[in-house]
């Protein structure tokens, strides 16, 4: 694409969600919806703004917030790390593939009630909750990105003479990043609808909480700024590791 219309291109891809806030607005105005069922979108923006001003939104935000980086962050170096030999050494492969192949299906959620009875209702939960829902993920996706290296490239470093560690690093490992970042990416959208669920459920703290509290007092125009704050961290975290990927892996990558 010309890099003149990349800016004109991301205009007209900012259309559509105009004119659905529009039809929202003009919708709820003229009375077509009951407002206590939707609220204009100038409202939820009021409220949004008022939510800020007094702090409560910063409080429950950053609480989640902190939440998934600890988790997610835990969760993929450990899935890397693990990936890595699973995927470079066939014997560990061999032990550890069943495990991961019969865990891996079972939703972070699903493991809720066991967390909850090991670490009890308290910051360790969806920290744990997190670095499951991220572990697993990147853990088989580094794995298959190694496996699926052309033998060739490692063939010709052992001929040259390279350490087994040193093939691992600079040739397997850079090999497998367009692997590793699939799995990063969508585990990163993953980690915040995970931990919005937690904390609707088992945590009285966070932007869940938050949210369930406004469905207690029938605030609709708080749960909307909740799940709009849950689709904003979704995207963000979705195109930062999009946008680290292209720069990483975009001078060599084909396509």
């Amino acid at each position: 694409m010309n890099e003149k219309n990349k800016p004109l291109t991301s205009a007209y891809g900012f259309l559509p969600v105009l004119g659905f806030i529009g039809v929202w607005e003009i919708v709820t105005r003229l009375g077509l919806v009951s407002q206590s069922m939707l609220p204009p979108f100038t409202t939820v923006v009021a409220e949004a703004v008022e939510l800020i001003r007094s702090g409560v939104l910063i409080r429950h935000f950053s609480l989640s917030f902190a939440r998934v980086i600890i988790g997610f962050v835990a969760g993929s170096v450990a899935g890397l790390l693990c990936g890595l030999v699973m995927g470079w050494k066939e014997a560990a492969h061999t032990t550890f593939s069943p495990i991961v192949s019969f865990l891996y299906p079972i939703p972070a959620l699903g493991w809720l009630p066991i967390f909850m009875i090991w670490f009890g209702v308290g910051e360790l939960l969806p920290i744990a909750i997190i670095f499951t829902c991220s572990f697993f993920p990147v853990l088989y996706n580094t794995a298959s990105g190694v496996r699926n290296v052309d033998q060739n490239y490692i063939q010709v470093a052992r001929t040259l003479g390279h350490s087994e560690g040193r093939i691992l690093l600079t040739i397997l490992f850079p090999l497998a990043l367009p692997s590793i970042f699939t799995g990063l990416r969508l585990e990163a959208g993953m980690a915040w609808r995970v931990i919005i669920a937690a904390e609707m459920v088992a945590i009285p703290t966070g932007i869940g909480a938050l949210l369930m509290r406004a469905e207690s007092l029938i605030r609709m125009d708080i749960i909307i700024v909740c799940l709009m704050v849950l689709a904003v961290m979704c995207f963000s975290f979705e195109r930062f590791f999009y946008f680290l990927e292209r720069k990483t892996t975009g001078r060599w990558r084909l396509g």
